[in-house]
C-alpha cells in the first residue's frame, strides 16, 4: 500500500486527546495505547473508516474486530450479557478480556466491524489514554494492533511508526504498555469458550465462573472457516525471521530468546534478549514483542525460543510465539 499521508505523533495530553476524538469522528485512522498492546481506532459505526483501517493494517475483511467501550452501560447497548457474561464484566473489567457476545437488535457497530457474525467482540481497556479517547469520542472504536496484520504487535508508539507510517492520520504516544500480549478472549454461546488466551489469565476467569472454560473445536482454529475471533489464524504475531521453538541449544547463525537461566551455549548466538532472567511471566508478557521486534532486526537465520512454562500468562506467549513459528 502506498500513500501520500503524513502520519503525525504526539505525547499523548488533554490537547492531544481531544484532537484524537475530533479525528475518530471524521473518519480517521488513529492509533493509541491500551495496557495490552497499542490499538488501530476507527469509529466502529463507520463502515468507511472501517474499511480504510482493514486497508491500512493489510487485515482480511473477514477476520473480525474488537469494538472498545468507555463503561457497561455502552456496552449493553450493543451486546446482549448473559449471567456469566455479566459476571465476568464486573469482574475484570476495565481490563485485558474481550467478550464475544450475541448483538443487541439495535447495535449501532458496522457489519463490517463484525465481519458479517451476528456476535460481537467487546471489551473496556484500563489503559487511562484509552480510556480518556473513548470517553471523550462517546461511541465504540474498533482498535485492532497497530500493526501490519500478522506482524508481531506492537507495544510502543515507535513500533506502531515503524509499521505504519504514511497509511495512518495520528498515533498518540503514552508510553510503553503495561501488559504486553492481546486481551484474553472468552466466546459466551452455550458455555463459556477460551478462544484466545491472552493478558487475563485462564486461571482467573475459571475461578469467577465457578467451572472451566470449553476449548474451541478443532475447526475453529482451521485458517479456511472464519474466525469467531481476532487473533485466531494460524500464521499470527510473526517476525520475518524463522521461529524455533522450545530450543535446548544454539544452532549456528540463530538469536536466542530466553527465558530463565541461559543456554550453555548461549554465547554462540548472534543476539541474545531474555524475556525474564527471574522467571517471571509478567515481565515476559510485557518483553515478547518488543522483543522479537528486537530480534527480528538482527536478520538471524533463526529465533530460537527457550521454553516457557504453559501456566498463568504463559499459556498467552505460548499461543503468539506458536503462530508466530506456524
Amino acid at each position: 500500500m502506498t500513500t501520500d499521508l503524513t502520519t503525525e505523533i504526539s505525547l499523548a495530553g488533554e490537547a492531544e486527546l481531544g484532537r484524537a476524538a475530533r479525528a475518530l469522528a471524521k473518519g480517521r485512522l488513529v492509533a493509541f495505547p491500551t495496557e495490552t498492546v497499542y490499538g488501530l481506532g476507527a469509529d466502529a459505526t463507520d463502515a468507511d473508516a472501517i474499511a480504510r483501517l482493514y486497508q491500512a493494517k493489510g487485515r482480511p475483511a473477514f477476520n473480525p474486530l474488537i469494538s472498545h467501550v468507555a463503561d457497561l452501560a455502552a456496552a449493553e447497548k450493543i451486546a446482549r450479557f448473559d449471567a456469566a457474561a455479566l459476571a465476568l464484566a464486573r469482574a475484570f473489567w476495565p481490563g485485558p478480556l474481550t467478550m464475544v457476545l450475541p448483538k443487541t437488535r439495535d447495535c449501532a457497530v458496522a457489519e463490517l466491524a463484525t465481519a458479517g457474525l451476528d456476535t460481537i467482540a467487546i471489551r473496556i481497556p484500563s489503559h487511562p489514554v484509552a480510556r480518556a479517547i473513548l470517553n471523550l469520542f462517546g461511541k465504540p472504536v474498533v482498535a485492532p494492533s497497530a500493526n501490519i496484520s500478522g506482524h508481531v504487535s506492537p507495544t510502543t508508539a515507535q513500533h506502531v511508526e515503524s509499521d505504519l507510517a504514511g497509511r495512518i492520520d495520528l498515533i498518540v504516544d503514552g508510553g510503553p504498555v503495561d501488559v504486553g500480549v492481546e486481551s484474553t478472549i472468552v466466546g459466551s454461546f452455550d458455555e463459556p469458550m477460551l478462544l484466545r488466551p491472552g493478558g487475563l489469565p485462564r486461571e482467573a476467569i475459571e475461578r469467577v465462573l465457578g467451572r472451566a472454560l470449553l476449548r474451541p473445536p478443532v475447526d475453529v482454529e482451521n485458517d479456511s472457516a472464519q474466525p469467531l475471533a481476532p487473533g485466531m489464524l494460524t500464521s499470527h504475531y510473526a517476525p520475518r525471521t524463522r521461529v524455533r521453538l522450545n530450543a535446548t541449544e544454539i544452532a549456528p547463525g540463530e538469536a536466542l530468546l530466553a527465558f530463565g537461566p541461559l543456554l550453555k551455549d548461549a554465547e554462540r548466538a548472534v543476539a541474545v534478549m531474555n524475556l525474564s532472567l527471574s522467571g517471571d511471566l509478567n515481565e515476559a508478557a510485557a518483553n515478547l514483542f518488543g522483543y522479537l521486534r528486537a530480534l527480528d532486526a538482527r536478520m538471524a537465520q533463526t529465533i530460537a525460543v527457550m521454553p516457557i512454562p504453559n501456566h498463568g500468562l504463559g499459556e498467552a506467549i505460548n499461543d503468539r510465539l506458536r503462530r508466530a513459528a506456524a
